[in-house]
């Protein structure tokens, strides 16, 4: 019996220590359990934030805004398919697809939304009321509608301009050419920052004795006919950050070379492929600094406190095949601060 007993006590005992072994394991699990959830919890529920980049048309100058819009995202944390949903839309100048892009653009509820060209911008506002928007290479904000002011925005919409010094342009055209007369300015009459560059051409070339003509067009179709129409009107053709003149730059430029009449133009990429030279924007600069406000709404800060940047920085810029090909020479007092393309 006694042995029977001690048996008894023994299994007891052993099966009282595995059971608080087993408590005790349960209690160090259950202790670390939360912690365990909580770090899955927050993996599994990391915010994306849904970015929408939309593009009136495929171009150099564009395509640079772009890519410093989503480099600089990255390089400060928002990562494309990681942090970010990025969702990239090109409407290929296509006016009826630009409203479509802004249309999904707010269905989606995107977090911001970046529009680079004054109709995107224009189309992203008028649909995405309540979304934070900030725009890219809107050349003057207050005409196109967007904001009521530089300095103090809308509650929802801020960006940056790409406000092209022309007087800049125009004092470029006479040193190349002293003798112009008339400068013709080919630019999308559909276009309102084109129509205000316009105006700042006129501005500055009466101010030098030069009239200008205007070279109106509504499409790319027009642009190589609208240019071989005005070249025996006007010396030289400039061209103004016009959307739908630059994506069709080498018709324009096979005009202007059988006419023998210099081309030059407002943008950097433009000189790339073939004007003669510009006081230009960097483009990916401005995407930089785009991006950079997006992302400090992004972070919280409301697009109505954030005054709308410009880019006053501008580099002279000459493609030196272009200057050969037109028959001119390089002035004497551009040679060493200028930029030079082979």
């Amino acid at each position: 019996m006694r042995r029977v007993m001690a048996t008894g006590i023994a299994l007891s005992l052993l099966v009282m220590g595995a059971a608080g072994c087993s408590t005790a394991a349960g209690t160090a699990k259950d202790a670390a359990s939360p912690a365990a959830s909580n770090a899955q919890s927050s993996a599994k529920t990391e915010k994306q934030v849904k970015v929408g980049v939309t593009q009136l048309v495929d171009h150099p100058a564009l395509n640079s805004i772009r890519q410093g819009i989503v480099d600089e995202l990255a390089a400060q944390g928002y990562k494309d398919k990681a942090n970010m949903v990025l969702d990239y839309q090109n409407a290929q100048g296509d006016m009826s697809t630009v409203t479509t892009i802004a249309q999904q653009m707010a269905t989606n509820k995107d977090d911001i939304i970046i529009p680079i060209t004054t109709p995107s911008a224009q189309a992203v506002v008028n649909q995405a009321k309540g979304i934070p928007v900030v725009f890219s290479a809107v050349t003057d904000p207050v005409a196109a509608k967007l904001v009521p002011s530089l300095d103090k925005p809308s509650q929802y919409v801020t960006g940056t301009s790409d406000v092209s010094p022309m007087d800049k342009q125009v004092e470029l055209i006479a040193q190349f050419l002293p003798k112009v007369k008339t400068i013709g300015v080919i630019y999308n009459t559909g276009e309102v920052n084109s129509g205000v560059q316009v105006s700042m051409v006129e501005k500055a070339a009466k101010a030098k004795g030069i009239a200008v003509q205007r070279i109106g067009i509504t499409s790319s179709n027009e642009v190589k006919q609208g240019a071989e129409a005005a070249m025996n009107k006007v010396d030289t053709i400039l061209v103004p950050v016009d959307n739908t003149v630059v994506s069709s730059f080498e018709a324009l430029l096979t005009a202007a070379k059988a006419s023998k009449k210099p081309l030059f133009a407002s943008d950097s990429d433009t000189v790339k492929r073939g004007a003669i030279a510009t006081y230009g924007i960097d483009y990916y600069k401005m995407g930089r600094q785009t991006g950079a406000m997006a992302v400090k709404v992004l972070k919280g800060a409301k697009p109505g406190s954030l005054p709308v940047e410009t880019t006053k920085d501008t580099q002279l810029v000459i493609n030196k095949k272009a200057v050969q090909s037109f028959g001119l020479k390089i002035p004497d007092a551009l040679k060493s601060k200028a930029k030079f393309l082979d």
